[in-house]
């Protein structure tokens, strides 16, 4: 490579990282949002997995989320629609079934991850799929306990159109 060449290269460089630092500069990253429950364990070292005495770290514990296991029933709601549809979830701890009896689709849950207010699935429709003939697409599935109910969402895409419904159920 010429002289000439890694000089052109070098200037290159530093005019495109130029606006980069700039951006940086005028607006920089905003903090982290801090929730009453995290202020109190970021003062915890145990929290943090630092021991408190002596010793090695301990590994950070995955948050285990709230208690959603079992059989829930209910409508939901697709937005943009005023008609409300049959929908129940069965929740194990890996995973779990749904059923929408009103569009005559079932879907198999596998548990993602989860928060201490929420749980994360995948859902794959394994009856009534929209790619073949049926009318239910694959999706994400957040739940959360809302007092003696669960309430769902549901995220999805067909047709490239991005699909979302909601609603609370009851435990069978």
């Amino acid at each position: 490579m010429s002289k000439a060449s890694r000089v052109w290269i070098a200037a290159l460089a530093a005019a495109i990282a130029t606006p980069i630092v700039t951006a940086n500069a005028q607006f920089p990253p905003a903090p982290a949002p801090q929730f009453p429950a995290q202020q109190q364990q970021d003062d915890d070292p145990a929290a943090q997995g630092q021991p408190k005495g002596k010793g090695k770290a301990a590994a950070p514990k995955a948050a285990a989320g709230p208690a959603v296991n079992g059989t829930w029933s209910g409508n939901v709601t697709q937005l943009g629609s005023e008609a409300p549809y049959p929908f129940s979830i069965t929740i194990t701890g890996a995973g779990g079934e749904t059923a929408y009896s009103g569009l005559q689709c079932k879907g198999k849950l596998t548990r993602i991850g989860s928060s201490r207010s929420y749980v994360f699935f995948v859902e794959v429709i394994s009856e009534g799929r929209a790619d073949k003939g049926g009318r239910c697409p694959d999706g994400t599935i957040t739940v959360g306990r809302a007092g003696n109910q669960l309430a769902v969402g549901w995220f999805g895409s067909i047709q490239n159109q991005a699909v979302i419904a909601q609603g609370l159920l009851d435990k069978k």
